[in-house]
């Protein structure tokens, strides 16, 4: 108890405080811009760490991402462009809602279950950090390639309309991820001589490509030039968001859940936990059908994900030194550097610093609601700039964050690529979608299947001889042939009502 005491005494210090504040500020404006993520945010404020006690440092990081990952959230919802990647998921069916006129109620339901995502996120990093990361750091290449299966799975779930369009687009990506060194030839694959695409195709800016230039694309193909059609007031942020919490209590509950064990796996993030929450969300409901046309209860389900998400990556990161994303990977320098070194030995040596980033992270989510609504109020300003003034905006930001990943031009390029095939795709009927997941897993795939092959010698039975990958393989191959299995049933149907 004395332990606890003294870490809330360290965090409620109103010069840490104050640091928090001007880190949520930050947030909220990073996670707005499309393709300045919170990954980036993290590394911006590095150099700042320099000056600060490990206290407000950490606590720095904790509130600008908590901040930034909601954020990103607004521009999806508003312009069909998510402001980071835990945002791509869903911003589709909140987009879809604010041309329905809901804008307030998706943005009321992003904000209110970020909220609680986080809350639930940070619970579990503070109860069961030292259990759940034992049990993620059984996983080996064998797990995380099934692991990587079943997202992939769920990019074909998530896709709306033909699944064989789903697949295709899911294929799409797969082979974009291929571009780049062979890791276990060191032979370059689909190159064309280019030493910049040696580095494979970055997932920012084909992110950022697919989901805005194509915008911006469809934009000067309709060659409207009217004020933004969106235009709707976004006052009334929390109007029946009781109900619908209500409503969705179950999402909720398996959204906190699904976000907090895929963070803590390493490797995995914000981002996937809100891609497989949504497909769940999506697989288990009553109303399958609906989704992707505006239907509330995906957000729900990934909104609350996404910010789970976040705390759960922190636990393998602090207990065993081990990333859980892209975060806490540049964490856990910051946490060297301020002598914090990661490992079980942290909970012994420095109790007090450990459980002061736990009190961090409740604060910032908590603070997340009364700073997260001005975000949104302030954020109707974009609905009255017209589409020709906007557009233009939207373009220069995208291409600041496309060059800014690598600093090179390459990445503007990737950007423009990648937004031109994204609108051929989407004018035929192909969703965009898995192509992104594609992209984000297909590396992970192919590393734990080469070393998982190397391991076993060639047996594919390899795959199969942990439980935990066994229990994974298992799931994934049923979720595999379900979808075929009922094909087959309604042809078979189908021919003998035809015979008769």
């Amino acid at each position: 108890m004395d332990v606890i005491l003294l870490a809330f005494t360290l965090i409620l210090d109103p010069s840490v405080l104050g640091v928090m504040l001007l880190a949520a500020l930050f947030g909220l404006f990073v996670g707005a811009i499309p393709g300045l993520t919170a990954t980036m945010a993290t590394a911006l404020l590095v150099p700042f760490t320099f000056f600060m006690d490990p206290v407000p440092a950490i606590a720095c990081i904790v509130t600008t991402v908590a901040m930034a990952i909601f954020a990103g959230d607004i521009p999806g919802a508003l312009l069909r462009i998510p402001g980071t990647p835990a945002s791509a998921a869903y911003c589709d069916e909140a987009y879809s809602l604010t041309r329905k006129g809901k804008a307030e109620l998706a943005l009321g339901t992003s904000l209110v279950c970020a909220v609680i995502g986080g809350v639930m996120g940070s619970a579990v990093l503070a109860l069961t950090a030292p259990l759940l990361a034992e049990f993620a750091i059984k996983f080996s290449s064998y797990e995380y390639f099934w692991l990587a299966c079943l997202g992939l799975s769920c990019a074909v779930i998530v896709s709306t309309g033909s699944t064989l369009k789903g697949v295709v687009s899911l294929l799409i990506g797969l082979f974009i991820s291929t571009i780049g060194i062979d890791i276990t030839a060191g032979h370059p694959r689909f190159t064309f001589g280019n030493v910049e695409m040696m580095g494979g195709i970055s997932f920012i800016p084909a992110m950022i490509g697919m989901f805005a230039i194509s915008e911006v694309i469809r934009f000067m193909v309709s060659n409207d030039l009217k004020t933004n059609t969106l235009q709707q007031p976004i006052k009334h942020v929390f109007r029946g968001i009781g109900s619908i919490l209500n409503q969705y209590k179950p999402n909720v509950l398996r959204g906190g859940v699904i976000g907090a064990i895929v963070g803590i796996l390493p490797g995995a993030g914000a981002d996937i936990a809100a891609w497989i929450a949504y497909a769940t969300s999506k697989r288990f409901s009553k109303n399958a059908k609906k989704f992707g046309t505006g239907h509330v209860e995906g957000l729900v389900d990934a909104g609350t994900a996404n910010n789970a998400g976040l705390a759960g990556a922190w636990v393998p990161a602090i207990v065993f030194g081990i990333p859980g994303d892209s975060i806490t990977a540049i964490v856990i320098g910051v946490l060297y550097m301020k002598g914090m070194n990661p490992g079980p030995t942290v909970f012994l040596s420095q109790p007090e610093l450990i459980y002061a980033v736990f009190i961090a992270f409740f604060i910032a989510n908590l603070a997340l609601l009364p700073l997260g609504f001005i975000a949104i109020r302030l954020s109707r300003q974009i609905l009255r700039v017209p589409r020709n003034v906007l557009i233009p905006v939207i373009l220069m930001f995208c291409i600041v964050g496309s060059f800014a990943i690598n600093n090179t031009v390459f990445g503007v390029s990737i950007m423009l690529v990648m937004g031109i095939l994204a609108y051929f795709m989407e004018e035929n009927g192909f969703p965009v979608a898995p192509t992104i997941l594609g992209i984000v897993l297909g590396t992970m795939l192919e590393d734990n299947f080469m070393s998982s092959m190397i391991k076993a010698d060639g047996d594919l039975m390899g795959f199969f001889s942990r439980p935990i990958a066994a229990t994974l393989g298992i799931l994934v191959i049923v979720l595999w042939l379900v979808p075929i299995g009922r094909a087959m049933y309604r042809t078979g149907r189908q021919f003998r009502k035809h015979d008769t």
